[in-house]
């Protein structure tokens, strides 16, 4: 595209529906950051209009913040809200462990703890885990699905 010619007004910035921006919050790696979490995934679902998947998503990123608390190293945490498709979303925390998670079977009764990978696995359309020399980004994706 040219740009505009000498005396003319600039076309208008245009706003992208996907993609950057994202929101995204670096938090203490405690219990309480959750709370904090689930106000950044609120407000972010808002302005891109898909209020239907808040529910949802608060409780996935609820879960993610947990596992980076009991699992993570270091005093922080970045929780990244973004869109990669028009009716999808995706929530990621990351954490300076190495340590990928893992998904428990529903059959390990004996644990009280470690059944969120289980919440994350029944109301997301796929979710992962992207390793890094300092550490990891666990994500899940919500909505249309996105492969």
């Amino acid at each position: 595209m040219a740009p505009p010619a000498a005396g003319s007004a600039p076309e208008p910035a245009a706003s992208h529906p996907t993609g950057h921006p994202a929101y995204s919050q670096t938090l203490p790696r405690e219990p309480r950051s959750a709370a904090v979490a689930r106000r950044l995934v609120r407000t972010a679902l808002t302005v891109w209009g898909l209020e239907p998947l808040i529910e949802d998503a608060t409780l996935v990123i609820t879960e993610l913040v947990s596992n980076a608390v009991d699992h993570g190293r270091l005093p922080s945490i970045r929780v990244i809200v973004s869109r990669p498709s028009a009716n999808a979303i995706r929530l990621g925390v990351v954490d300076r462990s190495k340590t990928a998670p893992t998904l428990r079977t529903a059959t390990d009764e004996d644990q009280s703890r470690g059944r969120g990978l289980l919440l994350i696995d029944a109301l997301t359309e796929r979710w992962g885990t992207e390793l890094y020399r300092w550490g990891k980004q666990v994500w899940a994706e919500l909505g249309e699905a996105t492969t």
